[in-house]
């Protein structure tokens, strides 16, 4: 008994060093709180947003207006259902689309995107029409052109035989005159008007 009391006292010695010790190490913080701002989906639907939330990449927060005009037309459940059967390369293009036609069919509720469609369709069939038209009238300003230079090609090549001929004509109608004549008398005139001189002379 005596043993056992003489013991008990030295065993509690480091056992009341402990707390002490551990008292003047600071306390460890607390981690810090991540405060996540709901989707814009999940905060117009009025629901917890999850983790792993399928509408949080394509409907963030700063846009609502997105959700909502997608929600108007398809509804929450069967966007969800879209984009969870498609793979995670092709989710952004289907949202980016659904939006799209959701715009499109609250602006036009009968034709919807289709209208807009046809639209497009029309303004492209008449710019090919006025493109193979201006197209047609090239070509044919090109073959006037073409037939223009072959004529004129043509005449220069038939020029130089026709000049001499031309030449002498002209010298023939237009000849030369002497000093002692009128300018405006021809060869013929002056013989005629020396014959008239020697009309006397032979009578």
């Amino acid at each position: 008994m005596d043993s056992s009391d003489t013991y008990t006292p030295t065993s509690s010695a480091p056992l009341s060093q402990s707390p002490t010790s551990s008292s003047s190490s600071p306390p460890p913080h607390p981690p810090p709180t991540v405060v996540m701002s709901p989707c814009a989906a999940c905060k117009i639907l009025r629901r917890r947003c999850a983790e792993k939330c399928v509408l949080a990449p394509y409907f963030p927060p700063t846009e609502p207006a997105k959700f909502t005009i997608a929600h108007r037309v398809f509804g929450a459940s069967n966007i969800i259902k879209f984009l969870q059967e498609l793979p995670e390369s092709q989710r952004a293009d289907a949202v980016t689309s659904m939006v799209y036609e959701a715009s499109a069919r609250i602006r036009d509720p009968v034709y919807g995107c289709a209208g807009a469609i046809c639209q497009l369709q029309k303004q492209v069939n008449e710019l090919q029409a006025q493109l193979a038209k201006a197209q047609a009238e090239l070509v044919n300003m090109q073959l006037q052109q073409a037939n223009l230079v072959a004529l004129i090609c043509m005449e220069m090549a038939q020029s130089p035989q026709e000049f001499p001929q031309q030449s002498v004509d002209n010298f023939i109608s237009t000849p030369p005159h002497s000093g002692g004549y009128q300018s405006g008398m021809t060869f013929f005139e002056e013989n005629t008007g020396l014959n008239s001189l020697w009309e006397p002379l032979w009578t």
